[in-house]
């Protein structure tokens, strides 16, 4: 086993942790709506349509992925971050006022440009003044500070809600959003040769889609969160079946194990290769999806959910600085964009099979879960016996 040896150089500059506390508000100020949104589109008479508040925020984060590579490549890191962060700010303000089922979907899918453009700016943002021993470190510290961000806005969410109505939650999100864009005003560009923007900038041809080089940590990603957008189908479900009252407890569970392990888990992919630490990750996720179809019971999913938030802390950070480590210094962008990518498709395509499996037999829910894990096995096969996954 290759041990590397780290530096000591600082990392924690003023620079990373605004980063990081603008990636912390950032998640928040989208995610804190979720809980509230199905309800709210009831209300305006669209619950038919409550698998489309995912679905299209979802899609269009997907579909952006490649212009936010370009552009993070070529206009800059910090105006991608910003221009992220500034669609979030501007569909909160157009929540209350677009008050049509039409309307609210349109936002929706407006919305998840934001997730297709800030978080391809920050990964790579970090990764520019970070140094390469240390990255999985950081990457570990960034994605904390983004998990964060996804835990506590749901519950701000609802206690906001609970206190005042929908049109303060949705202008809350846009206050929120701002806040990570004025965190960052002053945080220096990192792209050396910086270019103007020009709509030209804006046609993608085949060669800005896909990043060669990142290609096998997208194949990782996109194995690891097949689970999860199954996960998101049928935790709810699965949940009321095992007679748990609080549909979030397994996501409660989940966040906290993963939030636990994410420093570490970089820091020792810093030490002794991203491979051994990836293999340990994906036998645990095999373990967690194998558990979370077999025990029946609230202990069980408890179990299962820990296991689960260990193996994706495990792995995020290490996919992330992988991508990073086989990347072009020019096409760092468009490589982590990739990996995102990979990201969109898998939970998009793990919620499609699940909900068509599924289709309201609680029976069928475990043979979702033992299939996914099977996916995650073939992962785990193609890190075992791929060369060139070594760091």
């Amino acid at each position: 086993m290759k041990v590397l040896q780290v530096t000591q150089q600082r990392i924690y500059t003023t620079q990373f942790l605004l980063i990081c506390l603008s990636s912390l508000f950032f998640s928040a100020s989208y995610n804190m709506l979720i809980p509230e949104l199905p309800s709210y589109l009831s209300g305006l008479g669209g619950a038919e349509y409550k698998g489309l508040i995912i679905s299209l925020f979802t899609l269009t984060a997907g579909l952006s992925r490649p212009f936010s590579g370009k552009l993070t490549d070529t206009i800059g890191r910090k105006p991608v971050l910003i221009i992220g962060a500034l669609v979030c700010v501007i569909t909160g303000m157009f929540y209350p006022i677009l008050t049509s089922v039409s309307g609210f979907l349109f936002l929706r899918l407006l919305h998840g440009f934001s997730t297709g453009f800030s978080p391809t700016a920050i990964t790579t943002y970090v990764s520019d003044i970070i140094p390469s021993d240390r990255l999985g470190e950081a990457m570990g510290v960034q994605g904390l500070c983004f998990s964060t961000g996804l835990a506590l806005g749901p519950a701000l969410g609802s206690y906001i809600k609970l206190l005042t109505n929908y049109n303060v939650l949705f202008y809350s999100s846009s206050i929120i959003a701002l806040l990570s864009i004025v965190l960052v005003f002053k945080v220096q560009e990192t792209l050396p040769t910086k270019q103007t923007f020009k709509l030209s900038s804006l046609l993608i041809s085949k060669s800005d889609i896909i990043a060669r080089e990142a290609l096998f940590p997208a194949i990782i990603t996109f194995v690891s969160y097949l689970g999860f957008g199954a996960i998101l189908t049928l935790i709810p479900d699965w949940s009321d079946y095992l007679g748990i009252v609080n549909k979030g407890t397994f996501f409660i569970a989940f966040t906290i194990a993963s939030v636990l392990v994410r420093i570490i888990a970089g820091k020792v992919s810093d030490v002794y290769g991203r491979k051994h630490v990836i293999v340990i990750g994906l036998l645990i996720l095999i373990l967690a999806l194998i558990l979370l179809g077999k025990l029946e019971s609230i202990s069980g999913l408890l179990l299962a959910a820990i296991l689960y938030g260990m193996a994706m802390g495990i792995l995020s950070p290490t996919v992330n600085a992988w991508t990073i480590d086989l990347s072009k210094s020019s096409t760092k962008g468009k490589s982590i964009a990739t990996m995102y990518i990979a990201l969109e498709a898998s939970i998009g395509l793990g919620a499609l099979f699940s909900g068509w499996y599924y289709s309201n037999n609680i029976t069928n829910v475990p043979v979702v879960f033992y299939t996914c894990s099977c996916i995650v096995g073939i992962g785990l096969l193609f890190m075992l016996y791929t060369k060139k996954t070594s760091l």
